[in-house]
């Protein structure tokens, strides 16, 4: 369990952390989001007992990280953006001086860890000849050493390609069902595949705290429809579309492609108030102005629409 109680972060007269407060149970993997700035990073170093607080507190299973802070960081594995290794250390070696470092046993510990990380092929190789995928296996298979119960991990995927990103989410969520898992990342795909609950902080306060999808209906509307089209002009579909109850209003966008032998065609996106039904008086529209549909797909609020609506201003927890 960890507990973050009215945390604060004063640097001169920056506040980079604005009265924080939140807890996560154990065996739970959750996002903590934001723009760069936002305070993210300064948040989990405080958590993993990096960085004090100006003011508030951490607890980790009700050890305060400033006041008990062996036991407390006992039971944490931190892994920042850029996995700080000695890159003139072979893989298996370095593995060994952490385990030693932390007084492990290496020979049981450091072969487990290779299978888990997926190191079997590069545990002979200097960690300077890694690409980034494996030097942040590496940095991950440190973060675990000491077998943690919380993984606190700022962009693990960060510079990868497709394939070296899939394979760490993998591993991520493997890991995440026996730990409790902290992520932070700009890749709000990887929240949705990963993460079963969201922490959004903008400007050093915490602006979110909710279930992934219950936050994509919460904000903004919770879908709209796009349609595209034939024999209407935008105007006009704005005008009738927008007088059926339900709909919020209209938005023109570019259509995704021209219809042969259509020469007047458009694209619009409907916001809809949350539970409406409104496709079969748009389809009854259509008719009785003579316009053919050739597109109407539902489109949930995605995560990303949440996180600009509530990082600009534009919305409140």
């Amino acid at each position: 369990m960890i507990e973050v109680s009215h945390l604060s972060r004063q640097f001169g007269t920056f506040r980079a952390v604005d009265d924080v407060s939140f807890s996560i149970p154990t065996g739970q993997i959750v996002a903590l989001l934001g723009p760069n700035g936002a305070g993210k990073t300064t948040t989990m170093r405080m958590i993993c007992g990096f960085l004090g607080a100006t003011s508030g507190s951490v607890k980790i299973d009700g050890k305060d990280v400033s006041q008990d802070p062996v036991e407390a960081k006992s039971k944490i594995g931190y892994m920042p953006e850029s996995a700080p290794l000695y890159s003139d250390m072979i893989v298996e070696d370095y593995l060994n001086y952490v385990a030693q470092m932390q007084n492990v046993d290496a020979a049981q510990k450091v072969p487990s860890l290779c299978q888990t990380c997926g190191l079997k092929e590069v545990m002979h190789k200097n960690i300077s000849e890694l690409s980034r995928g494996y030097r942040q296996r590496v940095g991950l298979a440190h973060a675990l050493m000491n077998d943690p119960e919380i993984l606190v991990l700022d962009e693990p995927t960060s510079g990868l390609d497709p394939n070296q990103i899939e394979d760490v989410r993998a591993l991520i969520k493997e890991i995440g069902k026996t730990r409790t898992v902290i992520i932070s990342t700009h890749i709000l795909g990887e929240v949705e595949t990963l993460c079963p609950r969201v922490i959004i902080i903008s400007k050093g306060k915490l602006v979110a705290d909710s279930p992934t999808n219950e936050l994509r209906e919460r904000v903004g509307n919770a879908l709209s429809l796009n349609l595209t089209l034939g024999g209407a002009s935008f105007t006009d579909a704005q005008k009738v579309l927008s007088k059926i109850d339900g709909v919020c209003g209209a938005a023109k966008v570019e259509a995704a492609e021209k219809i042969k032998g259509e020469r007047k065609l458009c694209s619009l996106r409907l916001s809809v108030k949350e539970n409406a039904e409104v496709r079969k008086e748009i389809f009854d529209a259509a008719v009785k102005n003579k316009w053919t549909i050739y597109e109407m797909g539902v489109q949930k609020n995605s995560l990303e629409d949440v996180f600009h609506a509530l990082t600009q201003g534009k919305d409140e927890k």
